[in-house]
């Protein structure tokens, strides 16, 4: 069953409403496991190395920026901690009852408060649908690398779930420890791209991902031209987010895309919406997400 409208706030699953830019149709997608979908020379040589090479840099925290989120991170939880030569803001009375049992103190019994960030869970959906070619294949990179990269500047206890998907979705990594960023693009790169985009299904998906993460904060990912051409409207799985997390945006603009679903899909979900022309974009959009 197809349906062909214009106005995606109003017009359903089954409605048409003239002028419409996408389909919506009846069909359910299917669930998949990445060795179900996974082929291998899907992407070559060369692209796995460029993309290789983006997520690297992105997946290096710098010193600076570890210093950063320790000192002023907004959304850590001020903590009294030993003194790491990278904070100059004592605990004062905790420090006096620290010095009254050791006449001679070392450095590490001045006690400061800082910031510690707390665990996270983050749930990345990723739209492979279409052609998974030049600059989408750089984005899907920066994305990966950025993300490893904010997850590394924690305790080790953050938590990541992927979700690829076209009209379907394949589970590319569970609701788990986050860690190996190389081996999570080159699982993204063997799925070959598909056509239609089931974002409905993509979100169902990730809902059940997120209601399996430990950490109590939580952040999910869209990375999408937000076209939707099969499955139910998504609107409504968006609004099942904010119980669990806010849903963050990430609308790839350097080809066809819908400006206003993507932008209702954030608002619904309790998230920010970040338009990305290119890989470069990628990082700040998602620092504003995980840490605004």
């Amino acid at each position: 069953m197809e349906s062909t409208g214009s106005d995606r706030g109003a017009a359903g699953p089954g409605e048409k409403t003239p002028g419409q830019a996408w389909v919506a149709t009846s069909e359910q997608g299917e669930r998949h496991t990445l060795d179900e979908v996974r082929e291998d020379g899907v992407a070559s040589a060369e692209v796995r190395a460029l993309a290789r090479r983006i997520a690297a840099r992105l997946a290096t925290p710098s010193r600076a920026r570890d210093r950063a989120d320790a000192v002023t991170g907004g959304t850590g939880q001020l903590t009294t901690v030993p003194y790491r030569y990278n904070s100059d803001d004592i605990d004062l009375d905790r420090t006096l009852e620290m010095l009254t049992e050791r006449p001679i103190p070392e450095d590490t019994d001045i006690l400061v408060r800082e910031r510690v960030r707390q665990p996270r869970a983050v749930l990345l959906m990723i739209d492979v649908s279409g052609s998974m070619r030049g600059e989408k294949t750089r984005i899907a990179a920066a994305t990966v690398g950025a993300l490893a990269g904010a997850l590394a500047t924690s305790s080790g206890q953050d938590e990541l779930a992927v979700v690829a998907f076209w009209k379907n979705a394949a589970v590319v990594r569970a609701m788990g420890p986050a860690t190996g960023g190389a081996r999570l693009l080159d699982d993204l790169l063997s799925i070959p791209a598909k056509g239609l985009t089931n974002v409905e299904f993509a979100l169902r998906t990730g809902l059940v991902q997120l209601g399996a993460a430990r950490a109590r904060r939580r952040h999910a990912i869209l990375l999408s031209d937000a076209v939707h051409n099969a499955g139910p409207d998504p609107r409504d799985a968006a609004a099942r987010f904010p119980d669990l997390a806010p849903l963050h945006v990430l609308l790839e603009t350097d080809g066809e895309h819908d400006a206003d679903l993507g932008a209702q899909l954030a608002r619904l979900g309790g998230g920010r919406l970040a338009r990305i022309r290119n890989h470069r974009d990628v990082p700040p959009a998602l620092n504003r997400a995980l840490n605004g």
